[in-house]
């Protein structure tokens, strides 16, 4: 970005910058920057304590430093006198932080470019509105059994949904619909795919926006996977296409192929189904996500999730769904995966399938729920998260590509979170 972030401000009429950077739980992390002071920060780093941010770091480490990226900034539309800009962290030396989740998607993008491949995606974020104090949905009228596409309890809702959807138009993100999902007070809203690094960056401040204009009309907003045994999670479902350097061609489409994939595509599936036990570490990350994924019949009469490692045509029961020609959609992940993580892991897997031209076996098109396969036909999904990483310590081909000292630290700290989480029986939130 040419212009100085002091002069957009004054352009703009911004007051404050938040410096952003999401941790290994997929919390952000921020600090807010007066305009006069921001070009000072932007060229030498907001610092940071990396112990205090779930980082696998000690208070004896020095600071980390925040550079913020200004060609992702965005201007909160609910609040325009704040911008925000996502940043990546590096060290003292100048030496790029391995445990940075925004590092790592753009280390295995780069692995990809390098290759002359450009990744897109696209991400499905679902989300509750909670009343105020978070205890149940906030909508006491919106208890059919099958809510899904309800019009009178999206209605209800329309002054939220609205200004969330007007502000993903004034950003530019083309937002092309909004809707009431299978469970009461769950909602969804799609934007149009991009770049990898773009779609993630938006995921990113997609999450804050919503959490924040809930807040600003005396609601609460939930990305949890499994905030209620008895209604449908939260899922978070990525489309991924693979196109030439120059974004010109789709490489995953051919018309005379199967469901319109190229055997690229299918190779790239193969990789996932492949890794897809350990994928789960990133894409179901809590404890809480292995009450959707194994979760029984849900008011709606089905969960939405997958069990098994299996790929399909337009069968939304299985992990990938091929829903249209030249792409695909991974049904696994859930509202608690990183927005970084969770592509990163996804095209590391896939970018080995393309290397190794990996077969990803035949299409399932049995509904899991009413008919399943047998372990011997298909692999099944971890059944915890203690199980997910411990498929994760065992796979070589996510830490080859992401890193290996980032996904040290990232089992580190995620076994450090279990044993307080078990030892204390403290409150699930502190690691959902």
């Amino acid at each position: 970005m040419a212009q100085v972030l002091s002069e957009i401000a004054r352009d703009r009429g911004i007051d404050y910058f938040l410096i952003s950077f999401t941790d290994l739980f997929g919390v952000q992390r921020s600090k807010l920057v007066p305009a006069q002071s921001i070009d000072t920060m932007a060229a030498n780093g907001a610092g940071f304590a990396g112990f205090a941010a779930w980082l696998d770091m000690t208070p004896a480490d020095p600071d980390v430093l925040a550079m913020p990226d200004p060609d992702s900034l965005f201007q909160l539309p609910w609040q325009p006198d704040v911008a925000w800009m996502p940043a990546d962290l590096y060290g003292v030396d100048g030496e790029p932080i391995a445990q940075t989740p925004r590092l790592v998607l753009k280390r295995v993008l780069a692995q990809a470019a390098e290759q002359g491949y450009q990744i897109c995606t696209g991400v499905e974020c679902e989300y509750f509105l909670l009343n105020e104090d978070g205890t149940d949905i906030s909508d006491g009228r919106d208890r059919q059994s099958k809510p899904c596409y309800d019009q009178q309890a999206l209605m209800r809702r329309y002054d939220v949904i609205r200004e969330i959807c007007d502000g993903m138009l004034s950003l530019g993100w083309g937002p092309y619909q909004n809707d009431h999902e299978d469970a009461n007070g769950q909602f969804e809203m799609n934007w149009t795919f991009d770049h990898a690094l773009v779609t993630a960056d938006r995921q990113a401040f997609f999450q804050f926006m919503v959490k924040s204009i809930a807040e600003k009309h005396g609601y609460q907003a939930t990305f949890k996977p499994k905030p209620f045994p008895h209604l449908t999670g939260n899922g978070c479902h990525v489309h991924l296409s693979v196109w030439d350097r120059d974004r010109a061609n789709n490489l995953f489409l051919d018309p005379e192929g199967e469901l319109g994939l190229s055997a690229l595509a299918y190779q790239f599936i193969g990789g996932v189904l492949n890794s897809g036990e350990a994928l789960c570490a990133f894409a179901n990350p809590t404890v809480n996500s292995y009450r959707r994924i194994n979760a029984p019949v849900t008011a709606s009469g089905a969960t939405w999730s997958p069990n098994t490692l299996s790929y399909s045509g337009n069968n939304r029961t299985h992990t990938i769904r091929i829903p249209d020609p030249g792409r695909f959609e991974l049904r696994l992940a859930d509202g608690s995966a990183n927005p970084y993580l969770l592509p990163a892991s996804l095209i590391a897997a896939g970018l080995e399938g393309m290397a190794e031209k990996r077969d990803p076996g035949p299409r399932r098109d049995n509904n899991t729920y009413t008919h399943p396969l047998s372990p011997g036909e298909v692999k099944t999904l971890p059944k915890s998260l203690p199980d997910a990483l411990l498929h994760l310590e065992r796979n070589t081909v996510l830490p080859a590509a992401m890193g290996h000292e980032f996904v040290a630290s990232y089992l580190k700290l995620k076994h450090q979170a279990l044993h307080e989480y078990t030892s204390h029986m403290t409150t699930e939130n502190a690691i959902d």
